[in-house]
């Protein structure tokens, strides 16, 4: 018995459609198909369906926590150097404490400034200290991801010089450049991948493959392979040929490296959940993006304002708002930017209460503890670290395939690092590894030497 089988003959039409008999046979006979299983069978569905009847009875609420803890305790403790763009950072208790507080955890879209000046009072917060970080003018109230947030770069590339071209370095994190396609396909902009030169950006190859076409140039910094690179002579190249760029940031290394402002970058997005946010098993996550003064009217999304009333009292309102909820489709910014509004207070509050010198601590000492690891694991037989300057990430060639090296390093409690030929072909024995401020100098010497023990 097949999945929909069973839903008809257990409630006579599918649960949760509120389609009548009458509009499904109308769309059925549409695409010439009698029903759900000739509809399936034209599909050629690859998959197979599960069988509703094979699922347990319900349980009380008592008995479902029990089964849960017990799903829980089976869970695998383990040491992680994983990095990638998802960093697993000290968060302090204070945070949690404060955004759990009704107030901000039911609060949504504050049209109704009247009503919401906590709400607009913390965006302008979060904005403001965006563009402190980044080194830019101007920082709307978040976007969903860092992904969706190097989409929302490349549109307003486009948008503003009217071209369609995008040049991305393969130094760019592979998730955010499958991103970028998979929400470009449907859009008329021309994605170029730009291969790297080892663990570092090609920059005259980046400049080859720029032209009159050419929106914005993408790249990331620190990179996905953890190098610091400069660019303040490419910027003031590319901005030659009035095209834009943007850097991809990691927000707690800007805390000691220069921002990206200063090296005259025009935008700068990237992925906030660094900023007090916890792994969560893959979200929710915070998209960040700051631009300069001049692309101010061109950002998507929200942006608050801090002004005064009549009576001179000053206040918050959501400031340039021809967006979305406002204007034709066609007119629109963007049709995904969204606020992600708890995400973006708990950076806020992670961020004051972290502090300038706590962020500086919290950021030279991953970066110390990197060196560290990096230096420990390079004396290892056949074992082969990158050169060149990183912040709290880098590249380890192994004698053997890293994807068997994480494997077999997993039962002994430690995850090492990210494969990079899962990524890049090629580079099957080359693992990533992030060291950030929560991993203790024992814990490091552990995880080298499980790898030792390994080699």
């Amino acid at each position: 018995m097949t999945q929909s089988d069973f839903l008809f003959r257990r409630s006579g039409k599918l649960p949760y459609i509120a389609n009548t008999d009458a509009d499904q046979r109308t769309m059925f006979e549409t695409i010439g198909c009698s029903g759900f299983e000739e509809m399936w069978k034209a599909a050629q569905v690859d998959f197979p369906v599960p069988a509703l009847e094979n699922l347990s009875s319900g349980m009380s609420e008592h008995r479902m926590l029990d089964d849960f803890r017990s799903l829980a305790a089976r869970n695998a403790s383990v040491t992680a150097f994983l990095g990638g763009g998802f960093y697993d950072h000290l968060i302090p208790a204070a945070v949690d404490a404060v955004i759990s507080r009704s107030e901000f955890y039911t609060s949504y879209t504050p049209y109704q400034p009247e009503a919401s000046q906590g709400t607009l009072q913390a965006i302008y917060e979060y904005q403001s200290a965006i563009c402190r970080l980044t080194g830019m003018q101007v920082s709307n109230a978040s976007l969903y991801d860092g992904g969706s947030a190097v989409y929302e770069a490349a549109l307003l590339g486009c948008r503003v010089t009217r071209r369609s071209r995008i040049v991305i370095s393969e130094a760019v994190s592979p998730l955010y450049r499958r991103m970028l396609k998979t929400y470009a396909a449907n859009q008329e902009m021309e994605v170029v991948e730009v291969p790297a030169r080892g663990v570092e950006s090609d920059l005259a190859a980046l400049q080859a493959a720029v032209d009159a076409r050419t929106a914005m140039v993408i790249v990331q910094y620190p990179n996905f392979f953890g190098q610091v690179e400069q660019w303040d002579a490419f910027t003031a190249e590319i901005r030659q040929k009035k095209i834009l760029t943007a850097a991809v940031c990691y927000p707690l290394a800007l805390a000691v490296l220069r921002t990206p402002g200063e090296m005259g970058f025009d935008i700068a997005v990237g992925e906030g959940q660094s900023l007090g946010i916890p792994l969560s098993f893959g979200g929710p996550y915070l998209g960040y993006m700051a631009v300069k003064s001049d692309l101010m009217r061109k950002i998507p999304g929200r942006i608050v304002g801090r002004t005064v009333d009549l009576e001179g009292k000053p206040g918050f309102v959501l400031t340039l708002q021809a967006r979305e909820q406002h204007i034709r489709r066609e007119s629109a910014m963007s049709n995904i930017c969204s606020n992600e509004n708890l995400c973006a207070l708990t950076a806020l509050v992670y961020l004051t209460m972290m502090g300038k010198q706590g962020l500086i601590d919290a950021a030279e000492q991953s970066a110390a503890k990197a060196l560290f690891a990096r230096n420990e694991l390079s004396r290892l037989p056949g074992v082969e670290a990158t050169a060149g300057g990183f912040f709290n990430e880098f590249v380890i060639k192994l004698p053997f395939a890293a994807g068997d090296a994480v494997k077999r390093m997993l039962p002994k409690g430690y995850a090492p690092g990210i494969p990079l030929g899962a990524y890049y072909p090629g580079r099957e024995n080359e693992l990533l590894v992030a060291v950030t401020e929560k991993r203790t100098r024992e814990e490091i010497e552990g995880m080298v030497k499980a790898l030792e023990e390994i080699l």
